[in-house]
């Protein structure tokens, strides 16, 4: 199994890249999405999160209120790491298995897992063997954000402050892709980096 971990910043464009990977034929597998499945109504760990929380963060049709309970935890490190320490071994384990019912039933030539915190989170780095990261200049990362969410400017600049600086990101990559452009050129530029891949799994094989 060879696992490409594709991650980047807020706004870089990950979301577009990875569907763009399954067009291609490429399994792909988000983490961000697993949270979501796992935090739906009717899900047994919304109890825990009600538990430790408290109901406030709850709305009346008993779905989570996701932002207010991610505005809370990201001002506070303590109570972040509660909501980590209950969810992302659930998200883990979930991927993990999601990678193995991929890798039996499709064969793929890789799988992509999409890790939008990669760089502060280190649970899958035994499974992970390249790392691609989506770059964007700092700007347009502020104006996409703003864009697909309700963000303001200043709560933009906080995440990204709070994330890996772009730099690390960078230099920790073994691929990156600069997605300054059309969705044109990053549909270009996700083909010549498949085709890398596709030659690197053959010669590891």
């Amino acid at each position: 199994m060879f696992v490409i971990a594709l991650t980047g910043g807020i706004g870089s464009g990950k979301s577009e890249a990875a569907r763009q990977f399954s067009t291609l034929g490429i399994p792909v597998i988000d983490t961000d999405l697993i949270a979501h499945e796992l935090t739906a109504v009717g899900e047994p760990i919304l109890e825990d999160i009600k538990r430790i929380f408290g109901a406030d963060f709850f709305n009346t049709d008993g779905s989570l209120s996701r932002a207010k309970l991610r505005k809370h935890v990201f001002n506070s490190p303590v109570e972040r790491l509660k909501l980590e320490s209950l969810i992302h071994p659930a998200i883990h384990e979930h991927a993990l298995k999601q990678l193995a019912e991929n890798e039996s039933a499709l064969k793929p030539p890789y799988q992509i897992l999409v890790i939008p915190l990669l760089f502060e989170n280190n649970r899958y780095d035994d499974v992970i063997d390249k790392i691609l990261v989506i770059d964007c200049d700092e700007s347009l990362q502020i104006k996409r954000a703003m864009s697909r969410s309700r963000m303001t400017e200043s709560e933009v600049k906080e995440m990204m402050a709070a994330q890996v600086t772009r730099s690390v990101r960078v230099n920790s990559a073994d691929e990156v892709i600069l997605n300054n452009g059309s969705l044109a050129e990053l549909q270009d530029n996700v083909t010549a980096v498949h085709k890398k891949f596709i030659k690197t799994c053959i010669v590891k094989q």
